[in-house]
């Protein structure tokens, strides 16, 4: 404790930072994920009265489930454009520019759903929902490539950990608001669809007081007095030569680069393993079955013979269970290492969903069954949070260099964004044909990613981004090589991020 509170006054300027990226990076992307729930039968009804009103007959429900499907999909639509061209504008205007100009863009579609039921139009509510995703799919890329480059190796962990900390707080905090005694009333939800408007606006006058990464001024930039004026002012006062070093090893090893477009990534042989481990992590994180147990926890507490009115307010402690975890998982990550946290969190993962797909195939044998699915639910939220919800994030930021950063989130961003739209096409006819038994399919992944990772995933907790790739260059071009290739590799490029 006393540590942390000596990094805490050194740190102030990081800590500071890391609040405001976080209020307008992976905050709005968990919010719109939970929030667009509750207020759906209130635009299902605005929909047909606006269309009644038009036109003078109602819409057929069929068609009002599709105009609704396609209001919450095109969130996903967007965000896959927004990391598609990520990755370009970040290259070639800087991180720092490309995040204010996100939350003017959320800051307008926060006005079309703000004022889309005063101008009696639901394709406001599109255009406001497609706009919020462009604005989450750039600040989910930007945001733990930014934290993983403003902070020292040895907070580095907790850093990137904090990306899912506001992500589940805006999970948490979408379920709150989105209660009908709050901003969930038929009167009120265009409110609560507008309300990271403010966020957004709290990010852009505060983010212009702080700087660009110290690694993209000195790397891409060549500036070292904006590179030193940065450190300072995040790091605070000390003997940072240690850092300073590892950041001049890395420009060094860029030297000599030339320019790959982002689908010729796959053929650097450097980078193949680096690859493998990105796939396999942001594939389990979408398919671990976190996201099929918040859809089965309503029908779990319905069978459970909870009241109606009490349900939302049990899922809003599983949405705190998720956003505890991911703090504790902050705490963690420097102690015990990004790879045990992984495979750990993995592990018990499988052992819950294991009981928790024996416990629904039998509850309806056994009353007490019920209540034991529900404590099945909490722990598999929590064991997500405290090891794959906040490792899977370090990893990906410390296994690329300052180079392929960009690329590689690019590809990030696509396989979370394809995941999320898939698994939401898919997994209510899944739910339908397997029943409780879905999991299963859960199950399978993560027992493959938990032997994956613990085979070939090196540890990077405490090291410099080249020791990393020196580890990852004895699975690339094996260990006999990897030592002559340390000075001599396929040559380190800089991608242009155009597909």
């Amino acid at each position: 404790m006393a540590n942390f509170l000596s990094d805490l006054i050194q740190y102030r300027g990081l800590f500071q930072m890391i609040l405001v990226l976080g209020i307008g990076g992976s905050f709005p992307y968990g919010f719109h994920i939970s929030v667009i729930n509750y207020p759906s039968l209130h635009i299902r009804k605005f929909i047909n009265e606006t269309w009644i009103e038009r036109y003078g007959y109602p819409l057929h429900q069929e068609t009002i489930m599709l105009l609704w499907s396609f209001i919450v999909s095109v969130y996903g639509i967007g965000g896959l454009l927004g990391s598609l061209y990520c990755g370009y504008l970040t290259t070639k205007y800087r991180k720092k520019k490309c995040q204010i100009v996100t939350n003017l863009i959320m800051l307008v579609a926060a006005l079309f759903m703000g004022f889309c039921k005063m101008a009696k139009s639901f394709e406001m509510i599109l255009i406001g929902r497609l706009l919020y995703g462009i604005g989450t799919g750039f600040s989910l890329t930007i945001h733990p490539q930014y934290v993983g480059e403003i902070s020292p190796k040895k907070l580095r962990g907790f850093s990137n950990s904090t990306v899912s900390v506001f992500l589940t707080l805006g999970k948490f905090l979408g379920q709150i608001i989105g209660l009908r005694e709050l901003l969930g009333s038929e009167s009120l939800w265009p409110l609560l669809l507008a309300s990271t408007g403010l966020t957004a606006l709290i990010q852009l006058v505060t983010l212009p007081f702080f700087p660009d990464s110290p690694s993209y001024l000195l790397i891409q930039k060549g500036n070292e007095d904006a590179f030193m004026k940065a450190i300072k002012q995040l790091w605070g006062e000390g003997d940072h030569q240690a850092e300073i070093d590892d950041i001049l090893k890395e420009k060094a090893a860029m030297k000599n680069s030339k320019t790959l477009r982002v689908l010729e990534i796959f053929k650097e042989r450097s980078l193949r393993w680096q690859l493998y481990i990105l796939v396999t992590i942001m594939t389990t994180l979408q398919l671990s079955g976190v996201n099929a147990i918040y859809f089965y926890s309503f029908e779990v507490f319905r069978t459970a013979r909870f009241k109606e009115d009490l349900i939302p307010y049990i899922s809003l402690g599983v949405g705190m269970c998720e956003w505890l975890s991911s703090i504790v998982c902050s705490s963690l990550i420097e102690r015990f290492g990004r790879k045990i946290l992984l495979c750990g969190g993995y592990v018990l993962m499988i052992f819950v969903l294991t009981l928790l797909t024996m416990t629904l195939s039998l509850q309806h044998q056994f009353l007490w069954m019920h209540y034991f699915s529900v404590t099945l639910i909490f722990s598999f939220v929590i064991c997500f949070g405290i090891g794959p919800s906040g490792a899977t994030v370090s990893i990906m930021t410390e296994i690329f260099s300052q180079s392929f950063r960009p690329s590689a989130f690019l590809i990030n961003g696509c396989i979370n964004w394809m995941c999320l739209f898939v698994l939401g096409m898919i997994f209510p006819y899944i739910v339908g044909s397997l029943g409780p038994f879905c999991f299963l399919i859960f199950l399978g992944i993560l027992v493959f990613s938990s032997i994956f990772i613990y085979l070939f995933l090196p540890e990077t907790k405490g090291k410099s981004i080249m020791e990393i790739k020196g580890e990852f260059n004895k699975l690339n071009f094996g260990r006999k090589q990897a030592v002559g290739t340390e000075n001599n590799l396929s040559k380190e490029h800089t991608f242009c991020t155009k597909l």
